[in-house]
């Protein structure tokens, strides 16, 4: 699948879980994997890595279904004990660090973490038929067979000479396609090249089996499609080796993004296949493997969608998985953060189809189905409720009054604005520290993202310096992490704005602009004017970095000039000391000269007799 290929840095995951299609796993622009229910078209699970901007997810692929146990369960009758359903439960994910995890949608939580086997991103990953083993494909151009049981590496060899693209388990577990430079065949009990294949010029981003025949036939089949390549290739392998070139190329409008297919099990029975190209477009086929075929084969169907307008704007597909019947599909359209999933039936007899659905009013219905099934618990007046929902939005729950009070309707309840709140707020008396008394406020950090997101919105200067003036790091980083991602680029552009101005503001901008970097990188990066929006931000800052050789060389020289003049001030006062202390001295020893010179002569009042 689509997943499995995750060379490509623009490409997003994006996987069916297999049989029953129940699920819809993806990676947005936030780093964040969501699992969908295509059956209620709502938000399943949705699991955020600890370092997901760092480590962003690469590729997924669904594990085998398997029998899960979900907690306690009433004991089956002996009717029912051979009703064993089997659902999709782990999902693996490589990542940009290195390392593989591996999600339980049955727990909701990350089952394991696979660490120490790659140096490289992890491009692809593909499962074992027992879903005991996994295989991993890296820029380190290694290959690495994980045990679940263990969590632990039990091979790790090198496959290519450059990095590992894509991967692909053969249907009886046998065989291991790998995709570099070239694309390799391995024989799993050996390790060894089984078979080479060449013929992509770029980075060979899907590899699939088309067949489930055994290998030392001629009937086994395998499909490959590369990055800027508007070919899928079919490969056949040949029991004498003489399989060096396709046999079978599917022309298509764009490079493939997603793919899914029936296995064909014999000769009489056709390979399905659907395609969702890079361009938003699905391409239907329908072949007969037994042989070459000279020509490139066109499309069977190739659907489009589009939405409702008077101008109609094309929608982009991002999955689709093939049903039971020939007529059935199912799609996934619209965005990776809030897809639409839809199963229809396509008459492939028409060449080209084109569906007009409205998304707006696709996503506004199933919002309203999903919030139509909270209910609103009816509690005391001592009760504290906290209310999900977004950051900050707590709406206070009103409990039952014990008497049998009418309400008046003549009050008039009036809100408090939000100008006046922040009159009541004053964040240099809060305290949010663990030690602070019961009775003073504090000011939780949704309680910022809402007035930020406030301030933004209004272009509010007053609500804006209120909440720029925090000093905190661990409060601005919270605050950033719990904002939406609507409101991420105007908080760029007011901190830019803010950079040019007092220094001491600039100082704490910078701090904002730190938390956003770090946890909504990830989104920035996929808009596509980036350059032209944040072209201020950065101009500034590379003129700061310019400048900032010039100031470290200016404040050496200032720091060799201070040291000079201390040094030389220290100097004479140790000079002026000197010569003090020995004027002290001259005078000292003078007086006690004329002292002992005075002692020696007789005073006038003595008896002593003079001479005549």
């Amino acid at each position: 699948m689509a997943a499995d290929s995750g060379s490509s840095s623009l490409q997003l995951p994006c996987v069916f879980s297999p049989k029953s299609r129940q699920y819809l796993a993806l990676c947005a622009q936030d780093g964040r994997l969501r699992i969908w229910n295509t059956d209620s078209k709502t938000l399943h699970q949705e699991y955020v890595p600890s370092a997901h901007l760092s480590a962003t997810c690469i590729c997924i692929a669904w594990g085998p279904c398997r029998i899960v146990k979900e907690g306690p369960q009433r004991k089956k009758r002996k009717s029912e004990a051979g009703q064993v359903e089997e659902k999709a439960d782990l999902l693996a994910m490589g990542t940009a660090a290195g390392s593989v995890l591996i999600y339980s949608t049955a727990k909701g939580a990350l089952h394991c973490t696979l660490d120490g086997g790659h140096s490289g991103g992890v491009n692809c990953v593909q499962w074992h038929p027992e879903d005991t083993l996994l295989y991993s494909g890296s820029d380190d151009t290694n290959i690495v067979e994980w045990d679940l049981q263990t969590g632990k590496a039990r091979s790790k060899w090198k496959a290519d000479r450059a990095a590992v693209t894509s991967l692909c388990v053969s249907p009886d577990g046998k065989l291991l396609l790998s995709a570099g430079q070239i694309i390799k065949m391995w024989d799993l009990d050996t390790k060894e090249v089984y078979r080479k294949f060449t013929g992509h010029s770029t980075a060979v981003t899907t590899l699939r089996f088309a067949t489930t025949r055994p290998p030392d036939s001629n009937g086994l089949y395998f499909l490959s499609g590369a990055a800027h390549d508007r070919l899928l290739s079919v490969w056949q392998v040949r029991e004498d080796g003489k399989d060096k070139n396709s046999v079978v190329s599917f022309t298509l409008t764009d490079e493939p993004q997603h793919i899914d297919l029936v296995t064909s099990n014999s000769k009489e029975e056709a390979l399905r296949l659907a395609v969702v190209c890079k361009d938003g477009q699905l391409h239907l086929f329908e072949h007969f493997l037994n042989g070459p075929c000279k020509k490139p084969l066109s499309p069977s169907c190739t659907v489009q969608m589009s939405d409702t307008k008077d101008s109609p704007v094309p929608i982009p597909l991002l999955a689709a998985a093939l049903g039971v019947d020939t007529r059935t599909v199912m799609l996934a359209y619209g965005n990776h953060l809030q897809p639409v999933m839809e199963k229809v039936e396509i008459n492939t007899a028409e060449r080209h189809i084109c569906l007009t659905r409205d998304v707006q009013t696709s996503l506004s219905l199933s919002m309203e189905t999903a919030v139509s099934k909270v209910k609103t618990p009816i509690v005391n007046t001592k009760s504290r409720v906290l209310v999900p929902g977004l950051p900050g939005h707590q709406a206070p729950v009103k409990g039952a009054s014990q008497g049998s009070e009418k309400r008046k309707k003549d009050t008039d309840t009036k809100e408090m604005s939000i100008a006046e709140r922040l009159g009541e707020i004053d964040l240099s008396s809060v305290s949010i520290e663990k030690g602070a008394p019961k009775g003073t406020a504090s000011l939780q950090t949704d309680n910022f993202a809402v007035l930020l997101v406030q301030g933004l919105e209004s272009s509010d200067a007053s609500i804006l310096n209120k909440v720029f003036q925090t000093r905190k790091e661990m409060v601005i980083k919270k605050t950033v992490a719990r904002l939406p991602l609507p409101a991420v680029l105007p908080l760029v552009e007011e901190i830019t704005k803010r950079l040019q101005g007092h220094p001491f503001t600039a100082v704490l901008m910078v701090r904002w602009l730190k938390a956003v970097l770090m946890h909504h990188t990830s989104y920035l990066a996929s808009l596509p004017d980036l350059v032209t929006q944040l072209g201020v931000l950065y101009h500034m800052i590379e003129s700061r970095v310019k400048m900032f050789h010039k100031l470290t060389k200016l404040h050496g020289k200032l720091y060799l000039l201070m040291t000079q003049v201390a040094t030389s001030d220290s100097s004479n006062k140790v000079t002026d000391v000197d010569h003090t202390a020995k004027l002290v001295y001259e005078e000292e020893s003078s007086e006690e000269d004329e002292a002992s010179g005075d002692e020696g002569l007789p005073d006038d009042d003595s008896d002593v007799s003079r001479p005549v």
